[in-house]
């Protein structure tokens, strides 16, 4: 394996070195978050930083972009030295990065958010508009994508404010481009668009550096993968030498698999049962019932329906029409706390906007959901002893790594807020809990946690109602598999079905065709699935 790698860097050489990390140390009091890393990024090559979260990967491209300074090492750029690198310097090196939160203006439009960065490095002291729109053309053009130059990116989808962005950082004269999980909020066929974007900045000479945890995503585009583990480089690799199973073993120094779920509970008759449930422009005619101990999935495109069903049956999107029955009575869940008075919690997909309060601790998010039983006396006393026993127990039992209950949620990885949001929702005691897309942005070490948890629920004849995006997800933890599309359930696969080896092919090809059940040759064309390499 190393010779393997060692081989395609020297093929690599020719490629103009763009910049190289030589020694970085960096330390935020005890912690230690980079070990002496050594790391060269180089032009017309796509490059994927891996790691578990707090491995040292986000550090490392801020002392890049000048936002943290390194304690030991340089940084070198276009063969420039850097002890103490400024943001300022970072840019003007070529250097740009686009966070996961995007950092663009929402009251602007295409063209502005494109331009101005370009204009403001010029020190224009007018606005040129026709230079603006003019600008943002190129930059478009330069990728291939046709944008509405006058929306305002307030009303664009996140798929068009991430080339939005791209454009944007292409318009500062990027050389370096780093992307930290680009496409956690997209699509499938968004996903599409900005790999082949990615593809064809690559071949611009472009240096492409990505952060990310959808291991089929890395091997579809990285040319290079360096693994980071607890603040060390284990090694560079180029990606075809890797599968799914070695890289996750590199990450987390130990064999992760995802179990098969089986369902073995005794109930048969449905906690929840959805009869006709109909929602103009979102859903119609939903037909669908969950048992204790049923993990079921939803999988669909964007606008396929599943998360405004989801949102409905939390009392977040009231349906037009239809019946929803608990335990076979008919039941108006017509807010959230009518939905949690009946057992339901939803866990939302945006765990940072929707499911925490970051700058409260750890305790405070792990109470929230019941804190009106956590006052007592005719003066609503609060108890804070209550507060911290449940918070303790919620560490204890998902494995949330913090060093005290009192820590902000903020402060925590992606993967231990998580556990935060669970540990809140479980506090109310839930029969149907409703995960939607739970693993997104988490390291795979805290996947299989989250997976381990919630086949537990469900053997404790909780019911679950599982959304993502990934087939394998889906594929491991669920008895059965509801696909939609244009807002229906287009069919719903059983446990016997779920067993068939080519299962993950024929979700990936209905899915792929907008629900049309899917073919031979559609399986063909979706290509082989292989749960254990990770990738179709």
């Amino acid at each position: 394996m190393q010779q393997g790698a060692q081989a395609a860097l020297k093929d690599g050489a020719a490629k103009p070195l763009l910049v190289e990390a030589i020694g970085i140390t960096k330390t935020f009091g005890a912690f230690t978050a980079l070990d002496d890393i050594n790391l060269m990024f180089k032009g017309g090559e796509i490059h994927c930083l891996a790691g578990e979260n707090g491995s040292g990967k986000s550090t490392l491209v801020k002392i890049i972009a000048g936002t943290y300074t390194q304690d030991k090492g340089t940084v070198v750029i276009n063969g420039r030295s850097y002890k103490e690198l400024t943001p300022a310097q970072s840019m003007a090196e070529g250097i740009q990065v686009i966070y996961q939160d995007l950092s663009l203006f929402e009251h602007m439009t295409v063209a502005e958010n494109i331009a101005l960065g370009h204009l403001r490095e010029e020190r224009s002291a007018l606005i040129n508009w026709q230079q603006v729109r003019a600008i943002a053309a190129a930059q478009l053009e330069r990728i291939g994508v046709r944008l509405d130059l006058n929306q305002e990116l307030r009303e664009a989808s996140i798929s068009t404010k991430q080339l939005v962005a791209i454009c944007r950082a292409l318009a500062m004269n990027a050389r370096v481009l780093f992307m930290d999980e680009p496409t956690t909020a997209l699509s499938g066929r968004e996903v599409d668009r900005l790999l082949e974007v990615m593809s064809e900045l690559k071949k611009a000479g472009l240096a492409i550096i990505f952060i990310s945890h959808k291991l089929d995503e890395v091997f579809r585009i990285a040319d290079v993968v360096t693994v980071f583990r607890d603040g060390r480089k284990i090694g560079d690799f180029p990606s075809c030498d890797l599968n799914a199973k070695r890289l996750s073993y590199y990450m987390t120094g130990k064999e992760i698999s995802y179990p098969k779920y089986q369902r073995i509970s005794k109930a048969q008759d449905n906690f929840i049962e959805i009869k006709d449930l109909c929602k103009k422009d979102m859903y119609s005619h939903i037909n669908l019932g969950i048992r204790p101990g049923d993990i079921l999935g939803c999988i669909g495109l964007l606008g396929s329906g599943r998360t405004e069903l989801a949102l409905s049956l939390f009392g977040l999107n009231q349906p037009d029409s239809g019946k929803i029955l608990i335990e076979g009575r008919e039941t108006a869940l017509k807010s959230p706390s009518a939905s949690m008075e009946a057992g339901i919690a939803l866990l939302p997909e945006d765990r940072s906007t929707e499911g925490l309060f970051l700058e409260r601790s750890v305790a405070v998010n792990s109470s929230a959901s019941v804190i009106g039983k956590l006052s007592h006396g005719i003066l609503g006393f609060f108890d804070f002893v209550k507060e911290r026993t449940l918070a303790l127990s919620g560490i204890e039992r998902l494995n949330i790594k913090t060093t005290s209950e009192r820590k902000l949620a903020g402060e925590l990885s992606g993967g231990n807020q998580q556990k935060v949001v669970i540990s809140k929702w479980l506090a109310t005691k839930p029969r149907l809990f409703i995960m939607d897309n739970p693993t997104v942005g988490i390291d795979i070490g805290s996947k299989a946690e989250i997976y381990e948890q919630a086949q537990s629920l469900a053997r404790q004849d909780m019911a679950v109602l599982l959304l993502s995006d990934e087939i394998e997800e889906l594929t491991a933890n669920c008895s059965r598999i509801a696909i939609f599309a244009h807002g229906q359930i287009v069919e719903i696969l059983d446990e016997e079905r779920l067993k068939d080896p080519a299962i993950g092919s024929y979700i990936a090809a209905v899915v792929a065709a907008g629900g049309k059940q899917g073919t031979a040759q559609d399986t063909a064309a979706a290509g082989t699935y292989n749960p254990k390499e990770g990738r179709a």
